[in-house]
């Protein structure tokens, strides 16, 4: 049997998985490093002592400039299947749920790459994949529930430091989030997991941003499940019956995602407008909705919606403001009441410096909808802090 680390770059290789790259028996049994950022293959052959292992390692440390990427899941299995030279495998490789993309990428395209390497009926040349566990490696967000804890030796620990100020030195000093080595990306235990494919497809989705990938699970983000989104939604859509009366103009719903809180608007008797410029969140939007004749669904993102939305009671705009959006795209909304609900920090950094410099917008509330709350995800592989929700409501200005 041979242990296979499928990694973006080499140095993960160190960070992250080198309790795997040290056999407890005197030299170590055989390995290989599969670096998917340039398709190579490095074989650690057994019996070859820990600081020479690493030593064939590190002249594949790369400028933190150079771009890594997956090369997606059938390139990987090629790799997996070559690197395994026809013996079963454990395979070893980053967490879906890395909050450094490329990493969570290969993490994911990995596993759905072994998932086809199985025995093929004792066929000569066949590759059997017994294992494969995802790193936690540096998660500044989740908490994970692993199944293999390592905690490293301080010999371990001293290659692993020797590595770091030697082969990847320049990685101690570059700005780039991605390819940064610090402190806590230098685990002294190295923890990992198995996923199903549905748990590892809900971690990947998880930490998207607004893109297909996010999409790719039904409800990413648990709206439907979660006691805290819950709360959230029956807050919002009560804050909102405060100042709103059902049968008046459209509420137009900025960002409905797949539509929970255009559900509990419609069930209070609103007529809602909700957009969503995401095609997979769009489709299950409106066939959540059922055809009821009091939402509509459209498709415009805020810069459209400033340019020629549908006027309306007021504009929603819950927990949207995280993505970069310029907040002066507001002003030219067609409404003159605007609900914004963000989580106390953006609130702070991204809402309060423009609303006090606003000429257009004056705030007539502020409401704390939900506290913060710890909360199980993905089937309670992993927690997470949930940060709490503010509302502001905004009224236009007569100036």
């Amino acid at each position: 049997m041979i242990e296979i680390v499928v990694v973006l770059r080499v140095e993960d290789a160190v960070l992250d998985f080198l309790s795997v790259l040290t056999d407890p028996d005197p030299g170590g049994g055989p390995a290989a490093v599969v670096l998917a950022d340039r398709g190579d293959i490095l074989t650690l052959p057994a019996g070859l002592p820990l600081a020479e292992r690493l030593a064939l390692l590190a002249p594949y440390v790369r400028s933190p400039e150079d771009d890594a990427a997956s090369p997606g899941p059938d390139a990987l299995a090629g790799l997996v299947r070559r690197a395994a030279d026809g013996h079963s495998a454990r395979v070893w490789t980053h967490s879906p749920a890395d909050n450094r993309r490329s990493r969570g990428r290969v993490g994911r395209d990995t596993a759905i790459a072994c998932a086809g390497l199985t025995d093929a009926a004792g066929q000569a040349g066949s590759t059997t994949v017994l294992t494969v566990r995802h790193a936690v490696g540096y998660s500044p967000f989740l908490q994970f529930v692993s199944d293999l804890d390592r905690p490293l030796g301080r010999a371990q620990i001293a290659a692993k430091l020797d590595f770091v100020n030697t082969a990847a030195a320049a990685l101690l000093d570059t700005p780039s989030p991605q390819f940064m080595v610090q402190t806590p990306r230098i685990p002294a235990a190295e923890r990992f997991f198995a996923a199903d494919p549905g748990e590892r497809e809900r971690l990947f989705a998880l930490l998207a941003s607004l893109d297909d990938e996010a999409a790719a699970v039904v409800d990413p983000w648990e709206f439907a499940t979660s006691p805290y989104e819950a709360r959230r939604l029956d807050a919002t859509a009560a804050w909102v019956r405060r100042h709103c009366a059902p049968g008046e103009a459209p509420l137009v719903e900025v960002g409905a995602c797949e539509g929970a809180l255009t559900t509990r608007l419609a069930a209070d008797g609103f007529s809602v407008y909700a957009t969503e410029p995401n095609p997979h969140f769009r489709s299950r939007l409106a066939a959540g909705q059922g055809g009821t004749a009091a939402v509509q669904v459209g498709v415009e993102d805020l810069a459209e919606l400033a340019k020629s939305g549908p006027a309306g009671a007021a504009y929603l705009l819950i927990e949207m403001l995280y993505y970069g959006q310029d907040p002066a795209l507001l002003d030219d909304l067609p409404t003159d009441l605007l609900f914004l609900a963000l989580e106390p920090g953006a609130l702070e950094t991204r809402l309060r410096p423009w609303l006090a410099a606003s000429a257009v917008w004056r705030a007539v509330e502020e409401t704390r909808l939900v506290a913060p709350r710890v909360e199980p995800v993905c089937g309670g592989r992993a927690y997470l802090s949930k940060r709490g929700s503010v509302g502001l409501v905004l009224r236009r200005t007569d100036g």
